[in-house]
């Protein structure tokens, strides 16, 4: 085996064995999902779509199909023995304070807290570094399921207000509410109807969002969204007063923000057609003769982002003839590509965000997927890297052009993140709260693993696992997880239900598929659109390398992935369907023919394509989950997990994949066909803690019976 990195050890404590005899369990009856003739025509060739009437989600008849699915899957969750043993040993070890990045807010420092199993993070405020900190905003709260979440949280410029936006059962759409700072009363102020919006200050009179009009109650979580506008909203005004700022009639489906430069001189408007691309312009709030927006980057074809403003200069962080990315200086005054500066010229690793505090610019770079942190002058001059605990994930480096110093995290796969407080005088960190965790647990080790793809391109994986397993035994469970896609890195990182995985002698893997951008806009390319077919063959190609290295076999792989990475182990479990133990599509984008037909879908269209072209069709058809599932083949034990107010990735395409998992391998194996329907949770993004724990046990506890492991029993 050719082991490229190896990480630093923690230390810990070993666990003690109590095993748990493996069981017979009882499948649960078939169900049988009405089926009717619905049916398209694609450029001349029918596609059956038998289940399309479970995409209304509102019926009642769908709503029976729900219940009976959660009763099915239920019933066969709780036969498996371990279920209870996984469930309390993930409560204890999730059980850990939680400290985030303290913010500065003036004299102000914010920062979350979770005492450990609180269900949200608690938002608290203090009076410089020594002060005393006091709860500022609880969403906990809220109501008493704990499913409202904070998303935005931001202060007016001298801090006498504080604009924060909620989400209510993991949906996409967030109500804006506005609180006095010094009273922590809550104003009158209210907004509804915003989605995929941030909170930009204009002094303390108000502040500039993005909102949409408001959608029909009966489909809010599932009819497209479209029509994204700016509005600035003046403090004590009504809703109905918010001045528009900017819309686009003749394009309904671009995503729309606006955000102002720190000095407040520059209004940034940033347009994107999808999740790829943008388009940038501005308005100096300065100059008297200018009275609108400007353009100042040409959109869609590259992806840019203003850090910040030197006077009448704007930093701008882009891909622009630089697939790895760099930082430009665009004179507002004379903005033709012609005349842009190299501020920070590209490197050979990719460049994946920047801030802009006190004097000093922090560039964060990927190193084979781990954080490489720069520093550069306001003259774009290098100072130097800073030093971190480990190869892991860094980020923070927020604040602002006055101060001297910032705050940082950082993470690994065996290490909860830690804050760092970083002093822009002496350019040093110094460790400033770091979480300990409520169980002692067995020594780890991460390692990065190369292997060659279908293609022959060599793509990394990481392997978390115990010390104490040699890794080439040959029948090592394996948890294998991959993304791959939407130009989004997967970098090490602490997770509890993972942990708890490789403390029961499991190895977690993770694979940085192409598609992602952990090496620049070339990787991600390489895995978009008509190539996206390499995604799938780097996944598959992991498993056959742990297979080949003798390091598990095919009755010891379980395959993981949410949204995108639902996707993934569609596409994979339908093409070799060999391959695996267990397969566990999350929140997947599961019908490649309808996925643009669905609230924010229309978005994803530049990466994936859209079955409205021809081109795109003959392609999407091909891997398209739904539709690649056959009566022939038996497929790996499989529990889709989705939830009701999924308004990201609707539930509808897990029902239907279900429904025709279900049907087809009815006569071709014994393995469940099981989907796990969550209610009053989303995608993912604030979801409870409890709700968490609930899904991970019985992910965790489906995934170890089919393996055939044991359970580890923690000491106390």
């Amino acid at each position: 085996m050719n082991f490229k990195k190896t990480f630093a050890l923690a230390s810990f404590i070993l666990v003690s064995y109590a095993p748990i005899l493996q069981a017979q369990i009882i499948m649960p009856p078939a169900i049988s999902t009405k089926k009717d003739n619905t049916k398209d025509s694609y450029f001349g060739k029918e596609i059956l779509d038998p289940y399309r009437w479970l995409e209304d989600d509102n019926s009642n008849e769908t709503k029976e199909w729900v219940a009976l699915q959660n009763q099915n899957t239920e019933a066969y969750l709780k036969q498996i023995p371990l279920r209870d043993h996984v469930s309390k040993q993930l409560t204890r070890l999730w059980n850990y304070e939680k400290i985030g990045l303290p913010t500065k807010e003036g004299e102000y420092y914010s920062f979350y807290k979770n005492d450990g199993l609180q269900n949200q993070s608690v938002l608290y405020i203090q009076k410089g570094l020594e002060g005393e900190a006091k709860e500022f905003l609880n969403p906990n709260t809220m109501n008493k399921e704990g499913t409202t979440s904070l998303n935005s949280v931001s202060f007016s410029k001298k801090q006498k207000y504080c604009a924060y936006s909620i989400s209510k059962a993991g949906s996409d759409w967030q109500d804006i509410y506005v609180m006095d700072v010094a009273t922590q009363k809550q104003l009158d102020d209210e907004i509804n109807f915003s989605k995929f919006s941030g909170i930009s200050w204009r002094g303390d009179e108000g502040f500039y969002y993005s909102g949409y009009d408001k959608p029909s109650e009966a489909n809010k979580f599932s009819e497209a969204t479209e029509f994204q506008k700016i509005f600035f909203h003046k403090i004590g005004t009504p809703q109905s007063n918010d001045e528009l700022i900017y819309e686009d009639e003749k394009h309904p489906q671009r995503y729309k923000s606006a955000y102002l430069t720190e000095d407040e001189r520059f209004l940034i408007l940033s347009l994107s057609e999808g999740t790829d691309g943008s388009e940038i312009h501005y308005w100096d709030m300065k100059d008297k003769y200018q009275t609108s927006f400007q353009l100042l980057c040409e959109g869609f074809k590259y992806n840019y982002e203003v850090v910040d403003n030197i006077g009448d200069k704007l930093i701008v962080n882009t891909n622009y003839n630089a697939p790895n990315y760099k930082l430009v200086l665009i004179d507002t005054k004379n903005n033709g590509t012609n005349n842009w500066k190299n501020f920070v010229a590209e490197k050979d690793i990719k460049l994946d965000g920047v801030t802009h505090v006190g004097k000093r610019f922090f560039c964060s770079y990927l190193v084979n997927a781990t954080s490489q942190i720069d520093m550069y002058s306001l003259a774009g001059k290098f100072i130097s890297t800073i030093k971190l605990p480990g190869l892991g994930t860094a980020s923070g480096f927020g604040g602002s052009a006055m101060d001297d110093h910032t705050f940082f995290s950082y993470t690994s796969f065996n290490q909860p993140s830690s804050v760092y407080k970083f002093d822009l005088k002496t350019n040093t960190s110094k460790l400033y709260k770091q979480p300990k965790l409520s169980i002692p647990l067995a020594e780890t080790v991460v390692e990065q693993i190369w292997f060659t793809s279908k293609d022959g391109t060599q793509v990394p994986m990481f392997a978390y696992h115990r010390k104490d397993i040699n890794l080439n035994e040959g029948n090592l469970p394996v948890f294998l997880y991959g993304y791959g896609g939407f130009n989004i890195s997967l970098t090490p990182s602490f997770s509890v239900p993972l942990t708890y995985f490789v403390q029961q002698g499991g190895v977690y893997v993770m694979v940085n598929l192409r598609g992602g951008s952990e090496f620049g806009e070339k990787w991600h390319e390489a895995g978009m659109l008509g190539k996206k077919q390499n995604v799938f063959d780097d996944f598959i190609g992991a498993a056959e390398y742990l297979i080949r290295q003798k390091i598990t076999n095919r009755d010891k792989i379980a395959i993981h992935g949410r949204s995108n990475g639902g996707l993934l182990v569609g596409a994979c479990m339908t093409q070799r369907p060999d391959l695996y133990k267990v397969a566990l599509p999350g929140v997947g984008v599961l019908d490649m023919l309808r996925y643009h037909k669905f609230t924010v879908g229309w978005g994803w269209a530049v990466e994936y394509g859209s079955a409205e072209k021809e081109e795109d069709f003959n392609y999407l058809i091909k891997y398209s989950p739904l539709h690649n599932v056959k009566e022939s083949l038996s497929y790996p034990a499989t529990m889709i997990t989705t939830a009701d107010h999924d308004d990201r990735v609707v539930p509808a395409h897990s029902f239907k994949f279900a429904a025709t998992l279900q049907e087809k391998n009815k006569f071709n194996g014994n393995n469940p066909m099981l989907i796990r329907i969550d209610t009053q949770a989303g995608h993912g993004a604030g979801k409870s803690t409890t709700k968490q724990i609930d899904e991970w046990t019985d992910v965790l506890s489906f995934v170890m019976h089919h393996l055939q492991m044991t359970h580890n029993q923690v000491q106390k």
